[in-house]
C-alpha cells in the first residue's frame, strides 16, 4: 500500500512539474480568451477585450505569477479546519530514517509561506473506509509558480502539513 502511494505521489509530482514547465509562454493569449486579453469588471466577471493588444510580462515576472496548486495534506482533520481565504504555511516532514527509533523525528522544512487557501474540496469518500485517514485530504492553494513546483516535489517524498496563520 505504501509503495503504491509513493508511486502515485511521484507520478503526480512529475505531472505537476511538467504542467508548470509547459505553462503559458510570454506573449500567449490569456487563457480562455484566445482573441485578446481579459478585462474584469466590478462584479468579478471577465470579458474579452479584442481591441487591447497583448503585452508580454516584464522579464522575470513569471516566477512570481500565481498559480493554483492542489496539495494533499497528510492530516485530514487539519484540512477540515481550513476555509477559503485562510493563509497557511506548508511544511514537508521527511520520513524518519530506518532504524531511527531514538525518539527524534525526521527533518521538516517549510515549503510554502503564506499560501492562500482557495478551495477545500469535499472528500470523495465519507464512508469511513479503512485507510481513508492515511490518505490525508486535498486543499487548493494559490502560490507563485516556483512554489508550486517545490510543493509538487515535496509531496513525492514527504508528508505535508499546514500551519494556519
Amino acid at each position: 500500500m505504501r509503495s503504491r502511494r509513493r508511486a502515485l505521489a511521484l507520478g503526480l509530482a512529475v505531472t505537476a512539474a511538467a504542467l508548470v514547465a509547459s505553462g503559458p509562454r510570454d506573449g500567449d493569449p490569456a487563457r480562455g480568451h484566445p482573441g485578446g486579453a481579459a478585462r474584469v469588471d466590478a462584479g468579478g466577471r471577465s470579458h474579452p477585450r479584442a481591441h487591447a493588444p497583448l503585452r508580454a510580462p516584464a522579464h522575470g515576472s513569471r516566477a512570481g505569477e500565481k498559480v493554483t496548486a492542489p496539495v494533499r495534506i497528510a492530516d485530514a482533520a487539519t484540512v477540515r479546519l481550513l476555509r477559503p481565504g485562510d493563509r497557511v504555511d506548508v511544511i514537508a516532514a521527511e520520513p524518519m530514517p530506518l532504524g531511527g527509533m531514538d525518539g527524534a523525528g525526521g527533518d521538516a522544512r517549510v515549503v510554502a509561506r503564506g499560501a492562500l487557501v482557495t478551495k477545500v474540496p469535499e472528500p470523495l469518500s465519507t464512508d469511513g473506509a479503512a485507510g481513508a485517514a492515511d490518505d490525508g485530504a486535498l486543499v487548493v492553494l494559490s502560490v507563485p509558480r516556483s512554489t508550486a513546483a517545490r510543493l509538487a516535489g515535496a509531496s513525492a517524498t514527504a508528508r505535508l502539513a499546514v500551519t494556519l496563520w
